[in-house]
């Protein structure tokens, strides 16, 4: 159908009449007696067009258009009115209610069509404007929902998981296993350190250890698990897998220490030692949620982890520590040497380990 046409007109002769000329174009025709039935039809029939006579007894034409343009829904629903008095004074009678063009009687059916055709063609335009308009804000609120319930779970959650969630949805925070190179970090001499420095300095440390450390993180897309004053573990290839974890988990490590060094050398001049050592691990290890109301984490449990943390533990202050499998998924394009096999506490046996040498990644 080309459009949907409501004809008005309190004699049942005049709305056959037209109605029967509109169908015979290809139009549907919705036709009412009086204005209460034309606004019933409307809500209910939903036309493109308003053909409507102006005298009709109880409401008449002008009081139909102005009903019409009282309702959000009809603001721009265009109204024809067709009147048989004065075309001027009607005319600016028919503006001020709010119609879109007049006709005369008897009706001329070439001007009919010709005015119909025109305002059913503004009539698509303005519903497709509507329709762009339902879509933009639509976007808006999902992307606005979006921002708001990123905005809650970066409380809780590191940058990368909290993202994750709002691009995937929670599914992909639920429990599995995957392959992860984790790296744990922690200040060398720090206890010491807040022994002797007054309060404030030792929050200042922590402030620039911290900012150096996010912005380095996410550098090279690592995922913060949790950090606890001077102790950080980060992983790699979840939430979203990455190509060469390990490398990116070594060279995350070289860019940490040669980040760090200028603070270490700052402090150092003020009488404190304080400086980083670093554990890298790679395995399979179990990623999920944990926690509980109002305090979640996203963790990595298992050897792979604690394996990270005590190979940290063994680092003295500007090393970086890795296992067996690290040490070989990086062959290609660092240099190691061997400081194991090495007996870390929660391990039956000893471990082979090696450390990386400064500036060695190619």
């Amino acid at each position: 159908m080309a459009g949907r046409i409501l004809v008005v007109d309190d004699q049942r002769a005049n709305v056959e009449m037209v109605a029967g000329v509109l169908h015979a174009r290809g139009y549907e025709v919705l036709t009412a007696m009086d204005g209460e039935s034309a606004l019933e039809r409307v809500r209910t029939g939903h036309p493109d067009l308003v053909v409507s006579d102006i005298l009709m007894p109880g409401m008449n034409g002008y009081d139909l258009c102005r009903r019409l343009r009282g309702e959000a829904d009809t603001t721009l629903l265009p109204v024809i009115l067709v009147t048989s008095l004065d075309p001027q004074s009607e005319r600016l009678t028919g503006i001020e209610a709010g119609a879109d063009d007049f006709l005369s009687k008897p009706i001329n059916w070439d001007e009919l069509f010709a005015r119909v055709k025109s305002l059913l063609r503004i009539k698509r335009l303005q519903d497709e404007v509507r329709s762009w308009n339902a879509q933009l804000e639509q976007r808006v609120r999902e992307q606005v929902a979006q921002l708001d319930q990123l905005g809650r779970l970066k409380r809780f959650f590191s940058r990368q998981v909290a993202e994750a969630i709002v691009a995937g949805g929670e599914d992909i925070l639920a429990p599995h296993r995957r392959e992860i190179t984790a790296v744990f970090l922690d200040l060398r001499g720090f206890t010491a350190f807040t022994d002797r420095a007054d309060p404030e300095e030792v929050l200042e440390l922590l402030r620039a250890y911290h900012v150096t450390l996010g912005r380095t993180v996410d550098e090279f897309g690592g995922t913060l698990e949790h950090f606890a004053g001077d102790g950080v573990m980060i992983f790699f290839n979840d939430p979203f897998p990455v190509d060469r974890p390990a490398e990116r988990a070594v060279r995350m490590a070289l860019a940490l220490q040669q980040a760090f060094a200028p603070i270490s050398q700052a402090w150092k001049k003020l009488g404190h030692d304080v400086g980083l050592g670093i554990g890298i691990a790679q395995g399979d290890a179990t990623l999920g949620v944990i926690g509980f109301e109002q305090r979640w984490e996203y963790a990595a449990i298992g050897n792979v982890p604690n394996l990270a943390a005590r190979l940290c533990g063994e680092a003295r202050a500007g090393e970086i520590f890795l296992d067996a499998q690290t040490e070989r998924a990086v062959a290609g394009v660092a240099e190691t040497e061997t400081v194991g096999p090495l007996r870390l506490r929660g391990f039956l046996h000893a471990l082979p380990a090696f450390r990386l040498k400064a500036a060695s990644v190619r």
